[in-house]
């Protein structure tokens, strides 16, 4: 049988710490209670019992970033069926350390149920996986525990999720189309000036003649091309380089948040997505009883925009000096009147959870709508970029060979 080390207190209050054998944790429990011990604090002593060691370090290192959210989604489903059913929360833990085939998520969920085992809460267990439960979802789980609605917390944070996901697959399949139209254009560019132009280049240098500007053009660029791709590829791969690190500055990931918002065409979509994200997180946050300053705390941590983030982080900044929600977020400048009005509603009849969610439901109606129209605005769009490059390259190649043939013609 396994050993365990504890510590606890006995009758009179001292400190008394030790090692038992036993099935489980539990088992342990229920020995030291029996003897006049409460336990503080019972672990699994690896050196005796090399099968109920943790994870390897490479395990331990990795497991958090390996995480799908979509196993993340399916464990607040599966603990709401559990508790709503009755399930004790270490039961419900256990079935499902069982039955998830993800190595590395069981691995988490036992490292949960250690935590309980030694008397810690499941909010404060959760919070030692930052990279798998966001501060949002601990703080949800910290107010379920609170008031007693954990199954009710676990399902609402199953209903956000879900909402995060469709949102994100939404935005993806709207730009996966126009995205691999421009990588295919930028492609055949880089094909034409590398390999077909310099093929005709040669035909060119056997008319012996003044060729038209336009291909003159073609032939100077398409030489540039040649003789410098090392030098461009090098640009090119430092300018990504470059990009990423700027926007993993603190100022850079700023002001590009703040530029999404002004993207032409994909810029509206972006922030009525984001200021729906904030909407319904919001609204579940009120709906959930937590006090409205941590509440727009815990809600920056989810928007995922750092100009956003700042927003919100200005509103909060008003409530606690005392000014109203409606005030505070007049004075961000980021939402519409209609959304203003509906704030000005919530608080005046203290339904600001319900107004909130109009408010997300009205912003998901929106970014549906324009991403469904976002292939019919960006196609015309491709379409003239594509046209005027064919048109310049059927131009420069064929404008010699028809000066040519006039030539022939007029002898």
């Amino acid at each position: 049988m396994p050993v365990f080390t504890y510590k606890g207190r006995s009758g009179r209050g001292d400190l008394v710490q030790g090692s038992l054998e036993g099935s489980d944790s539990s088992a342990i429990a229920d020995q030291l209670i029996n003897t006049g011990i409460t336990p503080i604090e019972i672990k699994a002593s690896r050196s005796s019992h090399p099968k109920t060691e943790g994870p390897s370090l490479w395990q331990r290192l990795s497991q958090d970033k390996s995480v799908d959210p979509l196993e993340v989604m399916l464990f607040s489903r599966q603990m709401y069926t559990l508790l709503k059913a009755g399930v004790p929360i270490m039961r419900a833990l256990a079935g499902l350390q069982e039955s998830t085939q993800n190595q590395l998520f069981a691995t988490m969920i036992q490292d949960l149920r250690e935590s309980l085992d030694s008397g810690r809460e499941l909010s404060t267990a959760m919070r030692r996986h930052p990279k798998v439960f966001s501060h949002f979802y601990v703080s949800m789980v910290q107010v379920g525990e609170m008031t007693g609605m954990l199954d009710q917390t676990f399902l609402r944070l199953y209903e956000h999720l879900e909402f995060e996901k469709d949102m994100r697959e939404r935005i993806k399949s709207a730009l996966r189309y126009p995205t691999f139209v421009v990588i295919a254009m930028a492609i055949a560019l880089v094909i034409v000036n590398l390999f077909v132009i310099p093929a005709f280049a040669k035909v060119f240098e056997g008319f012996h003649t003044e060729l038209p500007m336009m291909t003159k053009v073609l032939l100077g660029f398409s030489h540039f091309m040649v003789a410098s791709w090392p030098v461009l590829l090098a640009a090119l791969i430092g300018a990504v380089v470059g990009f990423r690190s700027w926007v993993n500055t603190v100022d850079g990931r700023y002001k590009w948040d703040r530029y999404k918002f002004q993207l032409p065409i994909a810029g509206p979509i972006i922030k009525k997505a984001t200021l729906a994200r904030f909407a319904r997180s919001l609204a579940l946050s009120f709906k959930s009883g937590i006090p409205i300053v941590q509440a727009l705390n815990t809600v920056g941590m989810v928007v995922d925009n750092e100009f956003m983030r700042s927003k919100v982080e200005q509103m909060r900044d008003g409530v606690e000096r005392g000014e109203s929600i409606l005030r505070t977020a007049h004075a961000t400048g980021v939402f519409n009147p209609t959304v203003m009005q509906m704030i000005a509603v919530g608080e005046e009849t203290g339904d600001m959870d319900g107004l909130m969610f109009e408010v997300a439901g009205m912003y998901e109606r929106d970014v549906e709508y324009e991403v469904k129209n976002l292939s019919a605005q960006i196609e015309p769009i491709m379409i003239v970029g594509l046209g005027a490059m064919v048109l310049v390259l059927a131009l420069g190649i064929f404008l010699p060979m028809w000066d040519l043939g006039k030539a022939a013609l007029h002898r």
